[in-house]
């Protein structure tokens, strides 16, 4: 029985709209991360410091104006959001909302033509510079994160297509988790490093190159990547909270708990068990659910940013939300209510007139930037695995009476 019949019409044109606009753009667009992306900041002498670099960042991610086209910070397309475009695009062929093969077939191979440059293995990394509290990383250089959902993506086509070449290329994407990035060994687990240049022991990115070993070893057969995942879902499975949660990483200046990463860390879990066939974190996925339900969401069913403050309500929360919920609703009845919640109302106060979606909505005012990967590639993959869940074309409910402007 398909799930959420009554929001098949909304669905329809909410898909229809925001697929319009990022073909419009050519996929391509700014990102809360790409200041250092300025042709004006990299003409100052101090940018190859770290304090300038964080602030002038900080400063673009958190601005409700846009300065972007005023410092000649480019529309770039991004290697990650490509591969959620790739995903939501195959998932909205296999419901039947989208017949262009072509445009998914060269949206693949854009992708693939946006590899890290000049290294053995298909990796994946941002088309901008980044500098964190830790380290700096240039631009393109490949990351787990986005190599994982390049990978992905890429599985997600060998599936639909049986094309050879796309497990080729998502076999060599593993190659590069295996041989290209650092590996922490604890009590005879792992945990990947983020990229090659740190030594990090961040939870989400290591569940989820997890959980992309095990996907590979369903492919094909390949028992290594099997051994890899099992070491490294123990690794922070052993590291989850006695509530369920999950702190962001290992360093003392990442305790923190927010909920898309918990939203990532939870599905990674769910996929290992579907491709590995194993129920042995069974338990710590179904703490983990209940933690999530009970504390990252409001009692309107709003998901928190923290899992002790609201805002800023974040379009990445709302799209991981949704997928988290569909995914894991068999886990507790209270998700499909939620799901519906916050469709309904990312609908109707995040979704812009001319199809995209807002960045933030804040206490006193909302962050409309145009974020390509951060909020156009994620919602457009969360609705497309929504589409995959829904069925015949009923009104959706009523939105009046809502605390938030959520359905009560």
């Amino acid at each position: 029985m398909m799930l959420y019949p009554e929001l098949q019409k909304s669905l329809d044109k909410a898909i229809t709209q925001l697929l319009e606009y990022c073909k419009r753009n050519d996929w391509a667009g700014w990102d809360p991360f790409d200041g250092l992306s300025s042709r004006v900041f990299s003409a100052f002498p101090f940018t190859h410091h770290r304090i300038p670099r964080l602030i002038f960042i900080q400063s673009f991610k958190r601005l409700p104006v846009n300065l972007r086209p005023v410092f000649l910070v480019p529309r770039e397309q991004n290697p990650k959001g490509l591969a959620l475009f790739c995903s939501a695009l195959i998932h909205l062929v296999n419901s039947q909302r989208l017949e262009d093969n072509t445009l998914v077939i060269s949206l693949l191979d854009r992708l693939v033509q946006l590899r890290s440059p000049g290294k053995p293995y298909y990796c994946w990394g941002y088309n901008f510079d980044w500098q964190n509290r830790r380290f700096f990383l240039p631009k393109y250089e490949p990351n787990i994160i986005a190599t994982t959902f390049a990978g992905n993506a890429l599985l997600d086509a060998f599936e639909r297509y049986s094309e050879q070449k796309y497990l080729e290329t998502a076999e060599s994407a593993a190659q590069f988790l295996l041989r290209g990035l650092h590996i922490t060994k604890h009590d005879g687990n792992i945990c990947f490093s983020y990229t090659p240049l740190d030594y990090g022991q961040i939870h989400n990115a290591n569940l989820l190159g997890a959980a992309y070993l095990a996907r590979l070893y369903e492919k094909t057969g390949e028992k290594k990547f099997l051994d890899f995942s099992i070491k490294a879902m123990r690794f922070s499975i052993q590291q989850q909270n006695a509530d369920g949660s999950w702190y962001y990483g290992e360093d003392k200046t990442q305790k923190w708990i927010d909920n898309f990463h918990t939203g990532y860390n939870l599905i990674a879990i769910h996929n290992f068990r579907r491709f590995s066939g194993s129920n042995e974190f069974e338990s710590h996925l179904k703490r983990g659910y209940e933690y999530y339900l009970n504390h990252l969401f409001t009692e309107d069913g709003l998901p928190k940013y923290f899992h002790n403050r609201l805002y800023p309500i974040d379009i990445h929360s709302l799209a991981q939300s949704m997928i988290t919920l569909v995914e894991l609703k068999h886990l507790d009845p209270r998700s499909e209510d939620l799901v519906r919640q916050i469709f309904t109302w990312s609908i109707q106060y995040m979704q812009n007139g001319g199809g995209y979606f807002y960045y933030q909505k804040r206490r006193f005012y909302t962050n409309r930037i145009p974020y390509m990967r951060w909020s156009q590639a994620w919602m457009l993959y969360a609705l497309s695995v929504l589409a995959g869940k829904s069925g015949a074309n009923i009104a959706p409910k009523s939105t009046t009476n809502c605390r938030y402007g959520v359905l009560d």
